[in-house]
């Protein structure tokens, strides 16, 4: 069976540790990256806009070696004639892994039901697990061990929020959700919070939403205020500027955004590695 990486809890602790602490390596050796994915190729499918996800999952695997094919949805048979178990036994015979970013989750596991390679969960409406891999790695560099901290979310409740719900128990982190869906105030998620994080209110495909009922959930000095000495924000980007966080906030000594958004190139580097071992990568 290949190894997918599609859930966060498709996996025990140990595992994902072990991956951060790949990635940890990884990044350590940026400019003398070892050729891990000499002569392997990923193929990167898109429905959905990407600046982070397709440049870093790009700079990865060329950066250890290996080679790239990106493909929108609308290039490909499947979303044609051609059903998803023939598109993804055919991909299986040109490539040695596919990243996908796409709307529907339930796509992508059947895609990964009839693979005979790994598949990537690159971003579903349903999850982002590279993402929060990466949020790890960022909070565990700034604080440390991510276990025991209490990680506050603001705003709306989508498939990052979920993907931290779904990471909780398995790294040990407390994770408390202010949104209008439910009665924990802002203030109350921030008091003695570690991380502050929020996204855009308006994700993928939701133009036209209203974002009224949002405007009490920003991330803002009071919030960070109410927060532990040190406490730090994150934000998966892009910012709808300045909606869901205020700008003092995202230029603040506590923003660690670009810190976040670099570490998604060396997560996925070690995802990529953790997947495509059974094909000879060591890692």
């Amino acid at each position: 069976m290949p190894r997918h990486f599609i859930n966060l809890s498709d996996f025990d602790a140990e595992t994902l540790k072990g991956i951060l602490k790949h990635a940890q390596e990884l990044k350590a050796k940026k400019f003398n990256p070892p050729q891990l994915f000499k002569g392997l190729t990923l193929a990167m499918m898109f429905d959905k806009l990407s600046t982070r996800t397709r440049v870093s999952f790009d700079v990865a695997m060329k950066q250890l070696g290996g080679h790239t094919v990106v493909m929108s949805m609308n290039e490909m048979q499947i979303g044609g004639a051609e059903s998803p178990e023939s598109t993804a036994k055919v991909l299986s015979r040109f490539v040695d892994a596919i990243m996908i970013r796409m709307s529907d989750h339930d796509l992508m596991e059947e895609l990964a039901g009839h693979a005979e390679i790994s598949i990537i969960n690159g971003m579903t409406d349903k999850s982002h697990p590279c993402q929060i891999m990466a949020d790890l790695m960022t909070i565990e560099e700034k604080l440390g061990a991510v276990e025991g901290k209490k990680i506050a979310w603001f705003g709306d409740d989508n498939n990052v929020s979920k993907t931290y719900e779904e990471a909780a128990p398995i790294f040990g982190f407390d994770f408390v959700m202010s949104t209008p869906f439910n009665d924990v105030t802002p203030q109350d998620a921030a008091r003695d919070a570690d991380v502050l994080v929020t996204d855009t209110w308006v994700s993928l495909g939701q133009d036209g939403k209203a974002i009224e009922k949002f405007w009490p959930y920003q991330v803002n000095r009071e919030l960070m205020d109410l927060a532990k000495p040190g406490a730090i924000f994150m934000h998966c980007l892009p910012i709808h500027e300045w909606e869901e966080v205020t700008e003092e906030v995202a230029k603040s000594p506590a923003s660690v955004i670009y810190d976040e958004a670099e570490n998604r190139l060396h997560a996925q580097k070690a995802i990529l590695a953790f997947c495509l071992e059974d094909v000879g990568v060591e890692i």
